[in-house]
């Protein structure tokens, strides 16, 4: 063994399908216009943040957190509304819930339903955890729901999970409300709606847990200002949660984490003002964008608009954005009906204009 080449010690202990993976990409954003993240562009005032600060002198570093997370579960249930008789988990960012469902119900053959396209840790965390991947294209004119579609996968693949994201990402559309309905009753197993665009819509499902034995709905901090924070929760029945805390890790929330969530959900007031100036933004970028021509962007309930160009154009434009100083996601090649599309973050009022300015330059 003390002579066997790392390689091949790779190859011997590795599943395969994760060789044939790669590591999820964080782009390098340094000295650009970053718009390619749907994140929360606006900063806290100074005041605030100094009141924060003081908050975090109090953390004691030498002890472990809370693993429960207490003290920010009970400002999620007074801020977020979230009913009373629910159950509630914290998660390391809603990538961590998504991975702790998996970890739960995964066993031989079972598996995984998912809306095309879709958030890609639903793909990624399917194959982690050893489940089939199920995907069911949308609409190709218009990303919305084919329910018939739908509801002959449930019935022919009898999946474990099936997430419906919603607003759905990378499309930024609501998919309807009835179709949902349909789907959590037909569904075989569990179906979770991640709201994680929750502060940039008024619809959602969470008023709505307990009306199905099935439902649980998914949402994260992330977007509202709170990234860097990594909290993601989890809401439905209290008999199901008992289950997944069972594979959650202990002590998952950190305690800065856990002090800065309980502070800014304090101070929601500051979060929802950030949140009304990107939802203003957001129809003035669809305005301008919809102005361009050989530009076709599609509506958005989220924090980020998704556009089709020209066909062939994609690639390169993505690339004379970043040359002047913006970068978007591009998601040409990612899956059939995202050719041609790229998708951008709503910023601040500035950086939308330079993003529109280079835009401009570049059709």
């Amino acid at each position: 063994m003390e002579n066997t080449p790392i390689a091949t010690l790779i190859d011997q202990l590795v599943r395969p399908e994760i060789r044939a993976l790669g590591a999820y990409h964080v782009p390098d954003a340094q000295g650009l216009i970053k718009l390619d993240a749907m994140e929360n562009p606006y900063t806290w005032p100074d005041a605030l943040k100094s009141e924060w600060l003081e908050v975090l002198r109090t953390v004691a570093l030498n002890r472990y957190p809370d693993p429960q997370g207490t003290v920010v579960q009970e400002g999620l249930r007074d801020s977020m509304g979230i009913p009373a008789d629910m159950g509630l988990l914290l998660g390391n960012g809603s990538d961590e819930l998504i991975q702790l469902l998996a970890m739960t119900v995964a066993r031989p053959g079972q598996k995984i339903l998912v809306l095309e396209p879709g958030f890609v840790m639903y793909r990624m965390i399917a194959l982690f955890t050893g489940m089939d991947y199920v995907g069911v294209p949308l609409r190709d004119d218009d990303f919305s729901l084919d329910l018939p579609r739908v509801l002959d996968a449930l019935e022919r693949e009898r999946p474990a999970l099936t997430y419906i994201a919603y607003p759905n990402n990378p499309t930024g559309n609501l998919f309807d409300a009835d179709a949902v309905c349909r789907i959590i009753a037909a569904a075989p197993g569990l179906v979770i709606v991640d709201e994680a665009y929750a502060p940039f819509t008024d619809a959602s499902f969470l008023s709505r847990l307990g009306e199905w034995p099935n439902l649980l709905v998914l949402r994260t901090v992330s977007k509202m200002g709170l990234a860097g924070l990594r909290l993601g929760y989890l809401a439905g029945p209290p008999a199901w949660l008992h289950e997944f805390d069972k594979t959650r890790l202990p002590y998952n929330i950190n305690v800065l984490t856990q002090a800065s969530a309980a502070f800014a959900l304090r101070h929601r007031d500051v979060l929802d003002a950030q949140t009304q100036l990107i939802r203003a933004e957001r129809g003035r970028l669809f305005s301008a964008l919809a102005a361009l021509p050989t530009v076709h962007p599609y509506p958005s309930d989220a924090n980020f608009i998704l556009i089709r160009l020209a066909a062939g154009c994609a690639d390169r434009v993505f690339s004379g954005l970043k040359r002047r100083g913006v970068l978007v996601k591009n998601l040409n090649g990612t899956h059939p009906l995202l050719h041609d599309c790229l998708r951008v973050t709503v910023g601040s009022a500035q950086e939308n204009q330079s993003f529109l300015t280079a835009l401009a330059a570049e059709i």
